[in-house]
């Protein structure tokens, strides 16, 4: 895989506290659209998820939303996204977004961005995939998170065979070219490797 074609990227159903956050979500949405880069995304229209959406739109992009059924009132998918799939469950969502994306980036967000990330980074310590993971470490917010992983290294519970690789960029303009210098990394029979959720 030497090439991006479709980022899921992971955020909040919130705009949360601090401005930067959803200026980051709409640059980064014009940053994919001028790019012809595809945006995979949860499918809401409101906070971060709205905002990267809506910016997508404004900028002549294309974007695939995807939303369990449960949560369509909670989080108003209105068509920012040309492509809007519906699922069943969090399972089936989880695994289209994997299958639809060639690449994964975790913008701030809170319990669901996290679950959704840490599940691409156990399922690439499985290896079950070697597609590009980022966090967009905004303003410092996945510094917590970066402390946790390097204490959980330091004290072996990730030893060398476990080691998963990961980016960080702090700032948004370095997104997309850190992604797809690490996709020219990533073999053919490394993305044959790859597996829908549904088998992991």
């Amino acid at each position: 895989m030497s090439k991006i074609n479709a980022v899921c990227v992971y955020c909040g159903s919130s705009p949360g506290t601090d401005p930067v956050f959803v200026e980051t979500a709409q640059k980064f949405g014009k940053i994919l659209a001028e790019s012809g880069v595809r945006l995979i995304y949860g499918g809401g229209s409101i906070g971060l998820m709205g905002a990267i959406a809506e910016a997508v739109r404004d900028y002549g992009g294309e974007a695939t939303g995807i939303i369990p059924e449960f949560m369509t009132r909670r989080e108003q998918p209105r068509r920012l996204a040309q492509e809007l799939i519906v699922t069943r469950d969090m399972h089936e969502r989880k695994r289209t977004m994997f299958e639809r994306a060639d690449a994964f980036v975790a913008l701030p967000g809170g319990i669901g961005t996290l679950e959704e990330v840490v599940e691409q980074l156990t399922w690439a310590q499985l290896g079950r995939h070697k597609k590009p993971i980022l966090f967009a470490n905004i303003n410092g917010y996945w510094n917590p998170l970066l402390t946790l992983i390097a204490h959980m290294r330091d004290l072996e519970f990730m030893p060398g065979a476990l080691r998963v690789n990961f980016l960080v960029a702090d700032r948004v303009e370095d997104i997309l070219p850190m992604l797809r210098e690490a996709a020219r990394g990533v073999t053919e029979a490394d993305e044959k490797m790859a597996v829908p959720a549904e088998r992991l």
